[in-house]
């Protein structure tokens, strides 16, 4: 038997009143999903634990079958496992947005959605001007970037805010508080003079696109917890398909390989075809693949109805359908978004997920269609998320 698990970021949200009262999910064409819906077992599913925070990290963690409560310590170390940046006991890790401030307030959480090779150069320009013996700058995936910090652990005690919590909000109200705050305050300020003025970001003011104004540092993390490896607790070789560091850093926190498919990325953009195609022929070598997309999530991080029912389309044309061709014989899927991403507040919620069950072995329970709804009324209810991995494998 072989696997497929297929994460669609952030597509699950709340009704739209300007949109008659439905979800994204809701509005979206998904011939696929719904028919995968129909033919298998639908359900909602608790993937952050209560009271923890409704990140990625802690969702994507649960659908992986690893309970959060026991390994998760902080988004940043596992985005930094993700590029290799090694993280020792006097040290500690923060996200590092390259953000865009405009009139004091949150213009943009990604600078645009600045290109990769663009924010590696302003990351380099922060290394030669902030960076020292204590702190250093690492590139990540466009505005998504690392901090390393030595000899500071008490600024993981800071209070800090993500920046696509505040899209339109003065900054002043959500900078780091706290004890340990001060000093990501100074890099954070320092780093405007830096970045005003830099080649790359008057070539982007030329072209009309959002400049990286400063960094805002974030998600601070220490050491993080050995994950026992996937193979070793659930018998099965796996790998994973994805266009973000987080995803990658889980991926190998769990031992599980890491595709390298040119075309995969963060956003609209993103070749789901080559993606679909090379999570498929993984299966030849490996018995389960994990095809992560962000884009839908990204859409909504911008507030963006029409881009984020394009983004559910697009992974229901291109990769559902795909998989749908496979040989079903041999093939159980697990459908579901990792957290809810509501466009009226353009961030993250804890509430439980719809999944979908459908492959070799599962009946339908009478849904029929991918959608919240569907799934509430389906009357399946999985409160520890890490256990749905199980419930594919039938373990």
């Amino acid at each position: 038997m072989k696997y497929c698990v297929l994460i669609i970021d952030g597509a699950a949200g709340w009704a739209l009143p300007e949109r008659g009262g439905k979800t994204c999910l809701e509005l979206a064409h998904i011939p696929n999903l719904d028919a995968m819906a129909q033919g298998g077992v639908v359900g909602l599913v608790r993937t952050v634990p209560q009271g923890m925070e409704p990140s990625s990290a802690c969702a994507c963690m649960s659908v992986l079958g690893y309970d959060p409560k026991v390994y998760y310590r902080g988004r940043s170390a596992i985005e930094a496992k993700s590029v290799g940046i090694p993280i020792a006991d006097d040290e500690v890790v923060f996200r590092c947005n390259l953000v865009a401030v405009r009139d004091g307030k949150m213009w943009s959480y990604s600078s645009g959605h600045i290109d990769t090779d663009e924010a590696s150069a302003l990351v380099a320009a922060l290394n030669e001007k902030l960076g020292s013996d204590e702190i250093h700058f690492y590139p990540g995936v466009r505005y998504r970037h690392i901090c390393k910090i030595k000899g500071h652990d008490d600024t993981l005690l800071a209070t800090c805010t993500p920046p696509h919590d505040i899209p339109d909000k003065p900054i002043a109200d959500f900078l780091p508080q706290g004890p340990g705050s001060d000093l990501l305050r100074d890099l954070m300020e320092g780093s405007k003079a830096v970045l005003e003025g830099h080649p790359v970001n008057l070539e982007r003011q030329a072209r009309g696109d959002i400049p990286a104004t400063m960094i805002w540092l974030f998600w601070g993390s220490g050491r993080i917890p050995e994950m026992p490896p996937f193979k070793q607790v659930y018998g099965l070789g796996s790998a994973m398909t994805s266009g973000v560091d987080l995803l990658r850093g889980l991926a190998r926190m769990a031992d599980m390989a890491v595709l390298d498919i040119p075309g995969v990325t963060d956003g609209p953009d993103n070749d789901y075809v080559a993606q679909a195609v090379g999570a498929l022929k993984a299966l030849e070598k490996y018995d389960l693949v994990a095809i992560h997309i962000e884009a839908s999530d990204e859409a909504a991080h911008a507030g963006s109805i029409d881009d984020k029912i394009e983004a559910i389309q697009m992974v229901d044309k291109e990769v559902v359908s795909r998989i749908c061709s496979w040989n079903l014989d041999k093939l159980r899927v697990l459908v579901l978004p990792d957290h809810p991403t509501p466009i009226k507040i353009q961030t993250h919620t804890d509430e439980p997920v719809p999944f979908v069950l459908w492959g070799s072995g599962f009946a339908s329970n009478g849904a029929k269609r991918f959608t919240e709804t569907e799934a509430k009324s389906a009357g399946i209810f999985i409160e520890d998320g890490y256990n749905i991995i199980t419930k594919l494998m039938r373990v």
